[in-house]
């Protein structure tokens, strides 16, 4: 578990999270614990597996090999209990670009679009770049933690004829790992008043005990008939820059039409280091996603306990899964453009402003947790002198 501890520079590395904040925000020395990527080395036997490509010298066309598909499969009924065919499986550069292909596969122009409020921002953003009409449904707060208002849900499909909705599972940025009976209700729901289910598990991996991840086909084999899933190993593995997912259909007809969208926007090859990274990944990552997830326990547990004595003011929803903490600066009674100005500006610190997920994350920030103990132990201490 060493190697968490290790702070990487990683300034002056054309990564989006540190050297993007100047252009962004006018300054050089801010720490950013925003943008959803890790700062920890991938697994060895990642980077590794990707040295081998390099090495060999030719980078030419690969399609994905038959060890992929059964690495794949391995992991989800090793991790998940759950079952896929190779046929099911697809592959596409990333989960964003794979939801506006299903939104052009399975909606029109016009058609109502519901996702949850609130929830990962690039949702609403490829529903309206999609010219979709964007329905959202506020997450109500019990025991503080998301529930689904499944009563709302219903009347917004019926009264906006909603055609599909798309699910965060697990919840981006509140954290919750919907449990089986929750996605059972809301499948049995969709089922109802036949709305498609599209299905974003990408932080599936990402689940702090006692708390169980389901995916949703796993609920019950009905739901396969109306329901696609997207995931992928780069967020559990800090991987996102090797651009590789997966699409999980089991319904034949939807898979077609999937595929048909997918070849007329020529998005059906992945690049050779997508493919060997997701298959080192599923192969050789179980001990260490075992010690990230520790790892990410104590951070979070560091998190709460520092809320609790230095700002007792900030509310934090702890999460189940994912290393995002979604906290609630709503004691200050800032707006949110003064929030964001003097966490930046005064704090020197930068958190994903949470108006952006949505109308009902107003006066929220979320915080990136997947970093070393002196970062973020320095970012929290930041957060305290912007209101001190």
């Amino acid at each position: 578990m060493v190697e968490f501890d290790t702070v990487h520079n990683r300034r002056d590395t054309n990564c989006v999270k540190w050297d993007a904040i100047k252009d962004t925000y006018g300054e050089d020395d801010l720490l950013p614990l925003w943008i959803a990527d890790m700062d920890f080395k991938a697994n060895p036997a990642v980077i590794e597996a990707l040295k081998n490509v390099v090495d060999q010298g030719i980078l030419g066309y690969s399609p994905a090999p038959a060890s992929l598909y059964e690495a794949i499969q391995e992991w989800q009924k090793r991790q998940h209990n759950f079952s896929i065919s190779k046929d099911s499986i697809l592959f596409n550069s990333g989960v964003v670009p794979s939801l506006s292909i299903a939104i052009q596969a399975y909606t029109e122009p016009g058609d109502a679009i519901l996702i949850h409020d609130p929830v990962y921002y690039p949702f609403s953003k490829v529903v309206e770049q999609n010219h979709r009409k964007l329905i959202r449904s506020a997450l109500l707060i019990e025991q503080d933690h998301f529930v689904m208002d499944l009563d709302e849900m219903e009347k917004q499909i019926i009264n906006e004829n909603v055609r599909l909705f798309i699910l965060c599972n697990p919840h981006n940025p509140g954290g919750r790992v919907w449990t089986k009976d929750e996605l059972n209700a809301l499948g049995n729901l969709c089922a109802k008043h036949d709305v498609l289910v599209i299905s974003d598990e990408i932080h599936q991996d990402l689940i702090f005990a006692p708390h169980v991840f389901t995916t949703f086909t796993n609920v019950d084999p009905s739901f396969s008939d109306f329901s696609i899933t997207l995931t992928a190993a780069t967020k559990t593995f800090n991987l996102a820059g090797i651009k590789n997912s997966m699409i999980f259909i089991e319904n034949p007809d939807l898979r077609k039409k999937f595929v048909e969208v997918q070849e007329r926007n020529a998005q059906n090859e992945i690049n050779i280091f997508g493919y060997v990274g997701t298959e080192a990944a599923y192969k050789h990552g179980d001990e260490w996603l075992k010690e990230l997830l520790a790892y990410l326990k104590e951070n979070i547990d560091l998190v709460s306990a520092f809320l609790k004595t230095e700002m007792p003011q900030v509310k934090m929803m702890r999460p189940e899964g994912t290393y995002l903490i979604w906290l609630d600066f709503s004691a200050y009674g800032l707006t949110d453009e003064q929030l964001q100005d003097q966490l930046v500006h005064k704090g020197k610190v930068v958190l994903n402003a949470g108006i952006t997920f949505g109308p009902h994350g107003t006066q929220h920030m979320r915080l990136n947790v997947a970093c070393p103990k002196e970062t973020l132990l320095e970012g929290l201490n930041r957060i305290k002198r912007t209101f001190e």
